[in-house]
């Protein structure tokens, strides 16, 4: 027999019997599904993995090789600024200084000209690096002008010739290599965020700075770095021709008319041309070096590709080049090699730039997500209070112009998080959870259903603002946070949070249904679904405190339903849903408003009376079993809404014989027999049909089915005589001395309290007392088995986990009306007396 979902023109399930094969029933082994409520569970640690070499992940970091290129870019550099003030200082003491009144006046406009150009040179070599960086610092800057340049069919050639024309080393941030970066919406929204920004703020964008008035685009401070590029080139070019005509000739005061000059000036002219030529050609071997690896290596390319930098990585490691050459100039050379994109991006992200803000973000979102580097970053970001307090900070920037900064910062910490360590540190962070909270925010009110909203401004929202990519960004750090009991407490506490949870579990028909419906979505509602079963299964007074807030939500138990009702196509949000009314049941008033909502037990019936034949279907009997079962526990009127049907009874008798739905079956059976009203017990009667199979289960049981059986088997005897029960024994082919026998090796077997099966000596011990009560014959049988030594030593090693229904984790809830010393004293006075 089965239950089965019928779907009816209301959209009320019905339940009909269908007939089934024996053969169809469930082959998985029990052990596959194991209850977490009825007996307590510690708290698992998982061991640490062992730590790795701290290098293992940075010993190839891509980044190495560019720090290394800036290494050997500045050597090359220096060398020639040395050069470059050495052949100055000679030029300016030695020849002009010592012979300034015999020096001919073709080598005076010579040694001139190279000192002017070398002047020129090293003045805006001097200064180049600051305006490379007010060049290279706007990411939004670079999309601005790609998206311009796309916009406008005329300006495609012009972009080629900036692109041949433009110096290797000040090459656009973002070229249209990418066809992400190259895609119009893409870039209308990065030139949106520029202008935003620009009009927010009240100090000048660098780049746009006009450095003298009416003079258009030409002495733009972006465009001033490429005039010192090629200032330098012409200088040192010019330092190579005019040198060189000077070694080669060696005419030296020929052209004045002199015979010869004098052997001292003659060398010191020599040594300054060399000194020139060497210097000006180290400087154009650094350019050219600079020219090779950057363009034809594609070295920055290849690093960022290396390291998952995305469309927009050639930003932050055309930044981090700069920075890192800047450091091997300005200081030692082997500054920059101290220098890492982990601690660069950090470094950015705390900056107060929101260019450098969002190029920070960027990259340590790429770096988190890498494989490679994810260990590495994570454990760095984790480590610096003043980057996770950012991260935090940036979850609260609503505005459109900061959403691609918000969002990264979202992402960081959904996978900063997913380490408990990291996620206590999130936490702790004062206002944490209230920014956490700010991402869920849908962009309507917060008490309409998804299906009650115009598509039209769905639309229109969308268009303005990804509300639903922050909103799984939000549920998904909630979901790491509520692993620790602390945060689950402090996720409670907050003001609004948990109806805006609430809020996602309302899927409704319309989404449910739909076989084409966004993943996103269903994902959201499954996101939300996860943290609300992870708050209700919270333990100790934290949870008992959340089931009562998380019950008291009016849409809590009416979205689960419809999410059980409709969610076919959905098995695992049905298993979530059945989930948190299992956790919320161990609230004793929680337990009744399920019970008293519309349709929720005859759907857990339906579920339970189903299994299907796949795991997953399987696992959700499972779960309903254990749902109903709790909900029976101690609540006569959810007891009378499972008898409610005639034919309840005799279906879960049918299930004693499935090995997947046994163990719940018997529970439920148990707590009906134990919980129901008088109103019911003409129906309970049926109960004794099951007898036979109890009875076998109870002999060749092991644990949990042991267990229950031997409690199931006392309520049955409610209902009859032990006539009766030795009849059923026959049946078994049993005979009271084989039932005393087990039921004191069971005593023996668990001589201390068991935590898988904490109630199973207190079943025996009441079974042991309906048999001598019944029958005086039984307590013989049980002194000839020692039964009185056996009970002493029960006394003696009585536990508190005996004494409770249920557990969350290792907190007992719903106490036993009778003790377990009551009991043993009662069993030993009637061997006393017998």
């Amino acid at each position: 027999m089965r239950f089965q979902n019928q779907q009816s023109e209301e959209g009320i399930q019905a339940i009909h019997v269908e007939e089934i094969e024996p053969s169809n029933r469930g082959r998985t082994n029990l052990h596959l599904y194991h209850s977490t409520i009825f007996e307590p569970q510690r708290e698992l640690f998982t061991p640490m993995p062992p730590r790795r070499r701290r290098n293992s992940d940075t010993a190839d970091a891509p980044e190495k090789k560019l720090t290394l290129f800036a290494l050997r870019l500045a050597i090359l550099e220096k060398a020639a600024s040395r050069l470059g003030a050495l052949a100055f200082i000679w030029a300016t003491v030695i020849l002009l200084g010592g012979f300034a009144m015999t020096l001919v006046s073709t080598d005076f406009w010579f040694v001139t000209i190279i000192l002017l150009s070398e002047s020129t040179r090293i003045f805006s070599r001097s200064h180049e690096l600051e305006w490379q960086h007010q060049a290279m610092c706007s990411l939004a800057e670079s999309g601005r002008r790609s998206f311009r340049m796309l916009k406008s069919k005329s300006n495609f050639i012009l972009s080629i010739l900036r692109g041949i024309l433009q110096p290797s080393s000040i090459k656009q941030l973002q070229g249209n290599h990418d066809p992400q970066l190259t895609d119009d919406n893409h870039n209308q929204k990065v030139w949106e965020y520029q202008q935003q920004i620009a009009q927010s703020m009240r100090t000048w964008l660098s780049p746009d700075v006009p450095l003298v008035p009416h003079a258009g685009w030409v002495f733009v401070s972006r465009n001033t770095i490429r005039i010192l590029y090629w200032l330098q080139l012409f200088s040192a070019t010019a330092c190579v021709v005019l040198s060189l005509m000077r070694l080669i000739s060696q005419d030296y005061g020929k052209a004045a008319g002199q015979d010869e000059v004098k052997g001292q000036q003659k060398s010191s002219l020599n040594i300054f041309y060399g000194l020139v030529l060497a210097e000006a050609f180290t400087f154009l071997m650094e350019k050219a070096y600079l020219f090779w690896k950057i363009s034809c290596c594609n070295l920055l390319e290849d690093v960022s590709e290396k390291c998952k930098l995305g469309p927009r990585g050639i930003v932050s490691i055309r930044r981090f080049f700069y920075d890192t050459y800047s450091k091997c100039i300005q200081g030692s050379i082997f500054d920059g090699l101290k220098m890492d994109l982990i601690s660069y991006g950090a470094e950015l992200l705390v900056a107060n730039s929101g260019d450098e803000q969002l190029i920070g973000a960027w990259t340590l979102k790429s770096l988190v997500t890498g494989e490679q580097s994810s260990t590495e970053t994570l454990r760095k970001i984790g480590t610096s209070a003043a980057v996770m307090e950012r991260l935090v900070e940036m979850l609260n920037w609503k505005d459109h112009a900061e959403q691609d900064i918000r969002n990264c910062a979202a992402e960081i910490l959904s996978k900063l998080t997913e380490k408990k360590q990291n996620g206590l540190r999130v936490a702790a962070i004062p206002g944490a959870i209230e920014s956490i909270g700010s991402l869920l925010y849908t962009g309507r009110n917060s008490v309409s259903r998804p299906d009650q909203i115009s598509p039209k401004k769905v639309i229109a929202d969308e268009a303005n603002y990804d509300f639903l990519a922050f909103n799984l960004h939000g549920l998904t750090i909630l979901m790491n946070l509520a692993h620790d009991h602390d945060n689950c407490e402090k996720i409670g506490s907050a003001k609004t949070l948990l109806p805006k949870i609430i809020d996602f579990t309302g899927a409704g028909e319309s989404l449910l249904r739909n076989k084409q419906a966004s993943h996103t979505q269903i994902e959201a509602v499954e996101r939300s679904l996860e943290v609300v079963r992870m708050l209700a299964i919270t333990t100790g007074s934290t949870g008992k405190l959340l089931r009562t807030e998380i019950s008291e939500i009016v849409f809590t138990v009416s979205n689960i339903r419809e999410i059980l009702r409709y969610g076919k196509n959905n098995m695992k949000l049905q298993k979530l849903g059945i989930e948190i009314l299992t956790g919320l049941a161990m609230d004793e008033t929680a337990r009744e408003k399920i019970g008293s909502s519309g349709g929720i037990i005859k759907l857990l019936l339906s579920f339970f009376f189903n299994p299907g034949l796949t795991e997953d279907w399987k696992e959700l009997s499972v779960e309903a079993g254990e749902a109903l079962a709790l909900l029976a526990l101690e609540n006569e009127q959810n007891c009378n809404r499972i008898l409610k049907d005639w034919e309840v009874l005799s279906w879960l008798i049918g299930e004693l014989d499935n090995p997947v739905l046994r163990i719940n079956a018997s529970r439920i059976l148990y707590n009906l027999c134990a919980y129901s009203g008088a109103e019911c017990f003409d129906r309970l009667e049926g109960i004794t049909a099951a007898m036979t199979i109890v009875l076998k289960a109870m002999m060749t049981g092991r644990e949990k089915l042991l267990e229950v059986s031997i409690g199931l088997i006392t309520q049955i005897c409610k209902f009859i005589n032990f006539e009766k029960y030795v009849m059923e024994l026959e049946k078994a082919d049993l005979k009271e001395i084989d039932v005393v026998e087990k039921l004191v090796n069971v005593l023996k077997e668990y001589e201390h309290a068991n935590v898988s099966v904490p109630r199973i000596r207190k079943f025996v011990i009441e079974h042991a007392i309906w048999m001598m009560k019944a029958n005086r014959k039984c307590i013989h049988l049980f002194s000839n088995f020692e039964m009185e030594k056996v009970l002493q030593h029960v006394e003696e090693t009585i536990s508190e986990i005996e004494s409770f229904n249920i557990f969350s984790g290792t907190v007992g809830l719903s106490h036993c009306n009778t003790s377990s010393s009551i009991l043993i004293r009662t069993a030993l006075q009637l061997i006393t007396e017998g």
